[in-house]
């Protein structure tokens, strides 16, 4: 048995930010597990620029990105074990984890920072005709293939969602030579940032179909091209609206689930719309001294705003190691109004003395809305904003005064006014 005050599971820019922030509060003996050969997670295949734009100000690759975390990570004496997988958290705070080089190892930790991001939606979990062809794959696969390893997944390309590593893969594709037929969005609105649209798409003359999806695949060995069609209101398909189109690449950018199989298995309760564990303003779930942040907890448009929560997770964990949490803990939960689907954390303590940014996301898009802070029937703030989409996280902040005036029986509500 290894003893550790603090163990990190997860060695992307969640867990990165996280360990380093705590280490800044004064924990001495802090090690970080994560699955891959290096550090740093996604951004190590996310070669194009856009990365840190809010938090050094200034525009970086993603790899560029993580390698200010790690230089750091390594100047700060923390351990790193890569190419371990954690395979269990016992109710005791124990990690179970295995590599190569240690075989299996248990290790005794005072806290835990859970970060170990998200993976994409799968063909599978999609209700599409066809045979098992090659030539079908996420875009995070794909991405993969073209930025790490050097290959090229096919010349003709059709993408079904328009989350993000989407759109970017179509601008990637599109340089290295393909040629990207089609964007199909399911949904009647973009799943990604605007400046993504924009910059990938509309700048190379790619078409992105809303209300339309793939409802066949056709090719046995290799894709030799999809049917499409159009949606109505209720998702399904509109008879008469097929359309064939050849295609040797069938990308997938249908969405990212929280990687949370450890989390369910320590019993941690999960929220049903994030998929991701239900926290309080440190980023604590309900199991003590266990903390979530990064996609793990709930997906994120910028990696930016990965860094700032998780170094909230991060100064949590400390304090609690440490024995500086609040003594006294009265909770009250945020609720949902209209036009908003949920809000991160969940539950705030109002023994808490500083500010609490509240971060949700909208159901559809608002041309012209309003988003309005209300606690106990009494407006906060009133946020105007010009445009909201679903693919963009909002946020709001209850002030530490508010905090230290409301009740166990005060309510907070998040809700959007047009």
């Amino acid at each position: 048995m290894i003893n550790y005050d603090l163990v990190v599971v997860g060695g992307g820019p969640a867990g990165m930010a996280a360990a380093l922030k705590a280490k800044e509060e004064g924990v001495r003996k802090i090690i970080i597990l994560e699955r891959a050969e290096t550090l740093g997670g996604i951004l190590e295949q996310c070669i194009h620029t856009g990365f840190g734009l809010h938090y050094f100000g200034e525009e970086l690759s993603g790899p560029e990105y993580a390698e200010k975390f790690i230089v750091q990570v390594n100047n700060a004496e923390i351990d790193v074990k890569c190419d371990t997988m954690v395979l269990a958290i016992s109710e005791d705070n124990i990690v179970t984890a295995v590599n190569k080089n240690d075989g299996l190892i248990k290790i005794q930790a005072k806290a835990i920072v859970l970060a170990m991001g998200c993976r994409e939606r799968p063909r599978g979990a999609l209700e599409m005709a066809g045979t098992r062809a090659s030539g079908i794959m996420t875009a995070g696969t794909a991405q993969k293939y073209v930025n790490l390893d050097g290959y090229m997944p096919g010349k003709k390309v059709v993408i079904l969602g328009s989350g993000d590593i989407g759109l970017i893969m179509a601008r990637r594709m599109t340089l290295e030579g393909a040629e990207v037929k089609v964007v199909c969005e399911i949904m009647p609105y973009s799943g990604g940032l605007t400046r993504n649209i924009v910059q990938c798409l509309d700048d190379f003359g790619i078409p992105l179909r809303l209300s339309t999806t793939v409802i066949e695949t056709h090719g046995k060995e290799r894709l030799e091209g999809v049917t499409i069609a159009k949606v109505d209101e209720r998702l399904q398909p509109i008879p008469g609206t097929e359309e064939y189109i050849e295609c040797d690449t069938l990308m997938l950018s249908v969405g990212l689930i929280p990687e949370n199989e450890l989390t369910k298995n320590v019993g941690i309760a999960l929220d049903r719309v994030t998929n991701g564990a239900v926290v309080d303003e440190m980023r604590q779930t309900d199991h003590k001294g266990v903390f979530a942040c990064g996609n793990v907890l709930h997906v994120h448009d910028l990696v930016d705003y990965v860094t700032l929560e998780s170094q909230l997770a991060g100064k949590g964990a400390a304090e609690y190691i440490l024995g500086k949490a609040p003594e006294s803990v009265v909770y009250v939960s945020p609720e949902t109004g209209n036009g908003v689907r949920y809000i991160v954390p969940q539950k705030i303590n109002i023994k808490n003395p500083n500010d609490v940014k509240l971060y949700f996301r909208v159901g559809k898009i608002y041309k012209n809305a309003k988003v309005v802070l209300e606690c106990d029937g009494k407006v906060l703030s009133s946020k105007k904003k010009v445009k909201l989409a679903p693919g963009e996280m909002e946020d709001v902040t209850v002030t530490a005064d508010v905090l230290a005036s409301m009740n166990e029986n005060s309510k907070i509500t998040v809700r959007v006014e047009e």
